[in-house]
Protein backbone atom coordinates (compact mmCIF):
# COMPACT_ATOMS: atom_id res chain seq x y z
CA UNK A 1 0.00 0.00 0.00
CA UNK A 2 1.09 3.63 -0.17
CA UNK A 3 2.00 5.44 2.26
CA UNK A 4 -0.69 7.37 3.23
CA UNK A 5 1.23 8.73 7.01
CA UNK A 6 0.84 12.78 7.57
CA UNK A 7 3.74 12.97 9.05
CA UNK A 8 5.51 11.08 6.13
CA UNK A 9 4.76 13.74 3.99
CA UNK A 10 5.46 16.41 6.51
CA UNK A 11 8.94 15.35 5.99
CA UNK A 12 9.04 14.15 2.02
CA UNK A 13 7.92 17.12 0.98
CA UNK A 14 10.11 19.62 2.18
CA UNK A 15 12.96 16.54 1.42
CA UNK A 16 12.48 16.50 -2.12
CA UNK A 17 12.07 19.89 -2.76
CA UNK A 18 15.28 20.84 -1.07
CA UNK A 19 16.93 17.58 -2.65
CA UNK A 20 15.91 19.34 -5.99
CA UNK A 21 16.92 22.97 -5.05
CA UNK A 22 20.69 21.24 -4.62
CA UNK A 23 20.62 19.08 -7.53
CA UNK A 24 19.21 22.08 -9.68
CA UNK A 25 21.81 24.76 -8.52
CA UNK A 26 24.32 23.65 -6.03
CA UNK A 27 25.78 20.77 -7.15
CA UNK A 28 23.66 18.14 -5.30
CA UNK A 29 25.39 19.25 -1.96
CA UNK A 30 21.91 19.09 0.63
CA UNK A 31 21.41 15.79 -1.62
CA UNK A 32 22.42 13.85 1.45
CA UNK A 33 19.74 15.61 3.91
CA UNK A 34 16.69 13.73 1.82
CA UNK A 35 16.71 9.83 3.71
CA UNK A 36 17.52 11.42 7.04
CA UNK A 37 14.76 13.70 6.64
CA UNK A 38 12.19 11.28 5.26
CA UNK A 39 13.94 8.65 7.77
CA UNK A 40 12.07 10.68 10.65
CA UNK A 41 8.72 8.69 9.64
CA UNK A 42 9.83 5.63 8.02
CA UNK A 43 12.99 3.47 7.96
CA UNK A 44 15.99 5.03 6.15
CA UNK A 45 16.25 1.77 3.88
CA UNK A 46 12.79 2.15 2.55
CA UNK A 47 13.72 5.98 2.60
CA UNK A 48 16.25 5.78 0.28
CA UNK A 49 14.49 3.18 -1.95
CA UNK A 50 11.55 5.94 -2.29
CA UNK A 51 14.14 8.46 -2.70
CA UNK A 52 15.81 6.46 -5.75
CA UNK A 53 13.28 6.70 -8.47
CA UNK A 54 12.48 10.70 -7.62
CA UNK A 55 16.64 11.35 -7.83
CA UNK A 56 16.82 9.62 -11.24
CA UNK A 57 13.75 12.18 -12.38
CA UNK A 58 15.26 15.36 -11.20
CA UNK A 59 18.85 14.22 -12.79
CA UNK A 60 17.39 13.83 -16.26
CA UNK A 61 15.22 17.57 -15.33
CA UNK A 62 18.69 18.90 -14.22
CA UNK A 63 20.52 17.78 -16.97
CA UNK A 64 18.77 19.36 -19.72
CA UNK A 65 19.54 23.04 -18.47
CA UNK A 66 23.58 21.89 -18.37
CA UNK A 67 23.72 19.82 -21.33
CA UNK A 68 27.10 19.74 -22.71
CA UNK A 69 28.51 22.02 -20.02
CA UNK A 70 30.20 18.77 -17.95
CA UNK A 71 34.08 18.87 -17.89
CA UNK A 72 34.87 15.49 -19.71
CA UNK A 73 38.04 15.03 -18.49
CA UNK A 74 36.98 15.03 -15.05
CA UNK A 75 34.06 12.55 -15.76
CA UNK A 76 36.20 10.25 -16.66
CA UNK A 77 38.26 9.88 -14.42
CA UNK A 78 35.53 9.97 -11.65
CA UNK A 79 33.37 7.78 -12.84
CA UNK A 80 34.90 4.52 -12.82
CA UNK A 81 35.48 5.02 -9.52
CA UNK A 82 31.79 5.48 -8.55
CA UNK A 83 31.15 2.09 -10.11
CA UNK A 84 33.87 0.49 -8.06
CA UNK A 85 32.10 1.94 -5.06
CA UNK A 86 28.72 0.95 -6.34
CA UNK A 87 29.99 -2.68 -6.57
CA UNK A 88 31.37 -2.66 -2.94
CA UNK A 89 28.35 -1.21 -1.85
CA UNK A 90 25.98 -3.98 -3.29
CA UNK A 91 28.57 -6.66 -2.03
CA UNK A 92 28.64 -4.86 1.68
CA UNK A 93 24.61 -4.29 1.62
CA UNK A 94 23.31 -4.90 5.21
CA UNK A 95 27.10 -5.37 6.83
CA UNK A 96 27.69 -1.82 7.67
CA UNK A 97 25.10 -0.28 9.90
CA UNK A 98 23.67 2.70 8.38
CA UNK A 99 24.42 5.31 11.12
CA UNK A 100 28.22 4.19 10.81
CA UNK A 101 27.94 5.32 7.32
CA UNK A 102 26.46 8.33 8.54
CA UNK A 103 29.28 9.26 10.79
CA UNK A 104 32.09 8.17 7.94
CA UNK A 105 30.78 10.71 5.91
CA UNK A 106 29.50 13.56 8.03
CA UNK A 107 32.81 13.36 9.83
CA UNK A 108 34.92 13.70 6.19
CA UNK A 109 32.64 16.79 4.97
CA UNK A 110 33.34 18.47 8.76
CA UNK A 111 36.98 17.89 8.27
CA UNK A 112 37.04 18.41 4.70
CA UNK A 113 35.10 22.11 5.37
CA UNK A 114 36.99 23.01 8.69
CA UNK A 115 40.57 22.39 6.67
CA UNK A 116 39.35 24.67 4.15
CA UNK A 117 38.81 27.81 6.45
CA UNK A 118 41.46 27.29 8.68
CA UNK A 119 43.81 26.93 5.69
CA UNK A 120 45.45 23.67 6.35
CA UNK A 121 45.03 22.50 3.07
CA UNK A 122 48.33 22.33 0.69
CA UNK A 123 45.51 22.59 -2.20
CA UNK A 124 43.60 25.30 -0.23
CA UNK A 125 43.44 27.48 -3.26
CA UNK A 126 42.62 25.47 -5.92
CA UNK A 127 44.16 21.57 -7.24
CA UNK A 128 44.20 20.25 -10.57
CA UNK A 129 42.60 17.07 -11.51
CA UNK A 130 44.15 14.04 -10.25
CA UNK A 131 43.42 10.13 -10.93
CA UNK A 132 44.37 8.85 -8.07
CA UNK A 133 42.59 11.20 -5.43
CA UNK A 134 39.75 11.12 -8.32
CA UNK A 135 39.32 7.48 -8.43
CA UNK A 136 39.27 7.20 -4.49
CA UNK A 137 36.89 9.79 -3.75
CA UNK A 138 34.38 9.03 -6.46
CA UNK A 139 34.39 5.37 -5.41
CA UNK A 140 33.86 6.48 -1.65
CA UNK A 141 31.39 8.56 -3.31
CA UNK A 142 29.50 5.63 -5.18
CA UNK A 143 29.60 3.87 -2.12
CA UNK A 144 28.10 6.32 0.14
CA UNK A 145 25.42 7.08 -2.66
CA UNK A 146 24.68 3.34 -3.02
CA UNK A 147 24.16 3.40 0.86
CA UNK A 148 22.53 6.37 1.97
CA UNK A 149 22.33 8.86 -1.14
CA UNK A 150 24.57 10.91 0.11
CA UNK A 151 27.24 10.75 -2.44
CA UNK A 152 27.86 14.59 -2.50
CA UNK A 153 30.28 15.32 0.33
CA UNK A 154 32.90 12.60 -1.11
CA UNK A 155 32.50 13.91 -4.26
CA UNK A 156 32.74 17.22 -3.31
CA UNK A 157 36.18 16.96 -1.45
CA UNK A 158 37.31 16.06 -4.63
CA UNK A 159 35.31 18.49 -6.84
CA UNK A 160 35.69 21.86 -5.13
CA UNK A 161 39.27 22.30 -4.60
CA UNK A 162 39.43 22.87 -8.62
CA UNK A 163 37.92 25.65 -8.14
CA UNK A 164 35.84 25.12 -11.68
CA UNK A 165 33.23 28.16 -13.08
CA UNK A 166 29.98 27.17 -11.18
CA UNK A 167 28.51 26.19 -14.40
CA UNK A 168 30.81 23.77 -15.31
CA UNK A 169 31.10 22.45 -11.72
CA UNK A 170 27.28 22.22 -11.37
CA UNK A 171 27.09 20.84 -14.72
CA UNK A 172 29.58 18.07 -13.93
CA UNK A 173 28.77 16.81 -10.85
CA UNK A 174 25.26 16.51 -12.13
CA UNK A 175 26.11 14.09 -14.76
CA UNK A 176 27.95 12.11 -12.34
CA UNK A 177 25.26 11.47 -10.02
CA UNK A 178 22.90 11.06 -12.96
CA UNK A 179 24.95 8.14 -14.41
CA UNK A 180 25.33 7.01 -10.52
CA UNK A 181 21.54 6.62 -9.78
CA UNK A 182 20.87 5.32 -12.85
CA UNK A 183 23.35 2.49 -12.48
CA UNK A 184 21.85 1.97 -8.71
CA UNK A 185 18.76 1.21 -10.25
CA UNK A 186 19.52 -2.34 -11.24
CA UNK A 187 21.21 -3.42 -7.93
CA UNK A 188 18.32 -2.14 -5.88
CA UNK A 189 15.63 -3.58 -8.23
CA UNK A 190 17.93 -7.05 -7.44
CA UNK A 191 17.85 -6.32 -3.52
CA UNK A 192 13.88 -6.10 -3.72
CA UNK A 193 13.79 -2.39 -2.57
CA UNK A 194 11.87 -0.73 -5.32
CA UNK A 195 8.68 -2.46 -4.96
CA UNK A 196 5.18 -1.34 -6.13
CA UNK A 197 4.28 0.39 -2.96
CA UNK A 198 7.63 2.13 -2.72
CA UNK A 199 7.39 3.08 -6.91
CA UNK A 200 3.62 4.35 -6.41
CA UNK A 201 5.15 6.62 -2.96
CA UNK A 202 7.73 8.12 -5.53
CA UNK A 203 5.52 8.89 -8.01
CA UNK A 204 3.12 10.82 -5.86
CA UNK A 205 6.15 12.74 -4.94
CA UNK A 206 7.04 13.00 -8.81
CA UNK A 207 5.68 16.22 -8.85
CA UNK A 208 7.65 18.21 -7.06
CA UNK A 209 10.59 17.87 -9.06
CA UNK A 210 10.36 20.17 -11.66
CA UNK A 211 9.48 22.67 -9.42
CA UNK A 212 12.71 22.59 -6.79
CA UNK A 213 14.90 21.60 -9.89
CA UNK A 214 13.81 24.81 -11.78
CA UNK A 215 13.93 26.98 -8.40
CA UNK A 216 17.69 25.56 -7.69
CA UNK A 217 18.56 26.90 -11.07
CA UNK A 218 17.10 30.34 -10.60
CA UNK A 219 18.85 30.82 -7.79
CA UNK A 220 22.15 29.22 -9.29
CA UNK A 221 22.16 32.01 -11.45
CA UNK A 222 21.69 34.65 -9.26
CA UNK A 223 24.93 34.26 -7.19
CA UNK A 224 28.56 34.47 -7.92
CA UNK A 225 31.01 32.52 -8.22
CA UNK A 226 32.70 33.70 -4.55
CA UNK A 227 29.01 33.13 -2.97
CA UNK A 228 28.58 30.08 -4.72
CA UNK A 229 31.58 28.45 -3.21
CA UNK A 230 31.16 29.86 0.36
CA UNK A 231 27.53 28.68 0.48
CA UNK A 232 28.38 25.28 -0.99
CA UNK A 233 31.05 25.14 1.72
CA UNK A 234 28.61 26.08 4.38
CA UNK A 235 26.19 23.46 3.15
CA UNK A 236 28.77 20.51 3.48
CA UNK A 237 29.43 22.07 7.28
CA UNK A 238 25.62 21.47 8.14
CA UNK A 239 25.18 18.22 6.12
CA UNK A 240 28.46 16.85 7.42
CA UNK A 241 27.02 18.24 11.17
CA UNK A 242 23.31 16.76 10.50
CA UNK A 243 24.90 13.42 9.35
CA UNK A 244 27.12 12.72 12.46
CA UNK A 245 24.30 14.15 14.82
CA UNK A 246 21.57 11.45 13.08
CA UNK A 247 24.25 8.38 13.56
CA UNK A 248 25.14 9.13 16.73
CA UNK A 249 22.29 9.78 18.72
CA UNK A 250 21.75 5.99 17.88
CA UNK A 251 24.76 5.26 20.33
CA UNK A 252 23.98 8.40 22.88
Amino acid sequence: MLIADPLFYAVAVPAVLLTGISKGGFGGVLGGVGVPLMALAISPVQAAAILLPVLCLMDLVGLGAYFGKWDQPTLRIMLPGALLGIVAGFLTFGMLGEDVIRILIGSIAVAFTVNNVLGLAAHQRQAGPSVAKGMFWSAVSGLTSFLAHAGGPPAMVYLLPQRMDKVRYVATISVFFAAVNAVKLLPYAWLGQLSLDNLGTSFVLAPLVPLGVKLGIWLQGRINLVWFYRISQACLLVTGLQLVWQGGAHYL
